[in-house]
């Protein structure tokens, strides 16, 4: 499988669109294409916080994302400006939630992860056809990048 980009001429894409199997050896392929990205991007600064964003989503979708059967997990990375916008896309309708989980519990702290990374930058929005989108957004440091509607922070 490729990735779909869109850009323009010999640039680095600002879009890198990518199918996976829904299965978790998917969380590490889409991490692995994400960081390459940054570094095309000039962003390898953004990737600790970005791999742990991506891998939380992924996973989350892999566990929890079951149904319907026979569909696909969807990453979307799009740079913009000093920012990464993540998106995973799965046909499923059941929205994730951000928990607090207690002290002894194995998981259950993924959202809270993404929320703390991207200082409360991430969300749930329908999408065309069946499932939803997660999407979320890494910047230097939380605030770097402009306004929310040039960063494109709401359902895109």
């Amino acid at each position: 499988m490729t990735a779909e980009t869109a850009g323009s001429g010999a640039e680095s894409p600002l879009v890198v669109v990518k199918s996976w199997p829904h299965g978790p050896c998917s969380v590490g392929r889409a991490r692995r294409l994400l960081v390459r990205s940054l570094a095309a991007w000039g962003l390898a600064h953004l990737s600790g916080a970005a791999e742990l964003v991506v891998s939380e989503l992924v996973t989350n979708s892999v566990r929890h994302a079951r149904e319907p059967r026979g569909h696909v997990i969807r990453t979307r990375f799009e740079r913009l400006g000093r920012a990464v916008r993540i998106e995973v896309h799965d046909a499923s309708d059941g929205k994730p939630e951000q928990r607090d989980a207690s002290g002894d519990e194995e998981s259950g702290r993924g959202l809270a992860l993404v929320d703390a990374i991207t200082g409360g930058r991430w969300g749930v929005s329908d999408r065309e056809g069946i499932g939803k989108m997660v999407w979320a957004l890494c910047t230097d440091d939380g605030s770097e990048g402009g306004p929310a509607e040039e960063l494109g922070l709401g359902p895109g």
